[in-house]
């Protein structure tokens, strides 16, 4: 065995290897790539990035949960950690407290420094993740679903607005919302979730309205939806929630 074969050589030469390693190396006084990299970098940074991914890795637990139906109590402290974690990302902070617009695209340290690492170029492709989970817009089979089993009722309008968008033709359109209602694109068809009495879609096609009593599109307009046709006008999703 090379141990028994080397074993004196180890209990000789093991300090002076040791010594002669950190020698080379000095790895005790490496402290990451705040040593040889730009401050904003190093330590005592925030990685907004790093929490968006917790938020994201914390959101599939507890939708996992959800659909396995577990316990409400553990969906219940799940889903306070998710908002507690969410509510730490910089995008969500005012710029008095992050000490720089939390939404501008840039990862550099302003000169009065503030923030750190902030912006969200790291960050972005989780919360767009995560933000389309808490809406509950899912693809299975090729069928878009909708299911916000994490949206909080406090996002719905409480008084009327206007959404402006762009549309699979690139013109800039309006849609008036009603209280009770929130709007977002989603391939740059509207859906409008309101809250109701019943659940159901109202899928308006071209010159028709479409209306099903389930929350579930359809392959075929699925594929109109992914393949931005201009078909789909806007999709109204009633959702039986407590208006509160």
């Amino acid at each position: 065995m090379p141990l028994d074969k080397y074993e004196s050589l180890i209990e000789q030469d093991s300090e002076l290897l040791l010594s002669l390693f950190e020698k080379l190396f000095d790895h005790k006084s490496f402290t990451g790539r705040s040593g040889t990299f730009f401050g904003y970098e190093g330590l005592g940074s925030i990685y907004w990035h790093m929490v968006s991914k917790l938020v994201l890795a914390v959101q599939e637990v507890s939708l996992k949960a959800i659909e396995a139906k577990e316990d409400a109590v553990l969906i219940g402290k799940l889903l306070d950690h998710y908002y507690e974690i969410h509510e730490g990302i910089g995008v969500h902070k005012s710029p008095e407290l992050y000490g720089a617009f939390p939404t501008d695209p840039y990862s550099h340290t302003p000169a009065g420094k503030g923030a750190q690492q902030p912006g969200m170029t790291g960050q972005v492709k989780e919360d767009v993740l995560s933000r389309f989970g808490e809406l509950g817009v899912f693809v299975l089979d090729g069928k878009i679903q909708f299911k916000p089993s994490l949206l909080r009722k406090e996002e719905f309008l409480k008084e009327k607005t206007l959404f402006k968008y762009t549309d699979t033709n690139g013109e800039s359109k309006e849609i008036e919302l009603e209280k009770d209602s929130l709007c977002f694109t989603y391939c740059q068809v509207p859906i409008i979730y309101k809250l109701s009495d019943n659940e159901g879609l109202e899928i308006r096609h071209s010159d028709t309205i479409m209306e099903l009593d389930n929350l579930v599109l359809s392959t075929l307009f699925s594929k109109k939806v992914f393949e931005r046709t201009g078909e789909i006008d806007q999709i109204i999703v009633s959702l039986k929630m407590d208006k509160g």
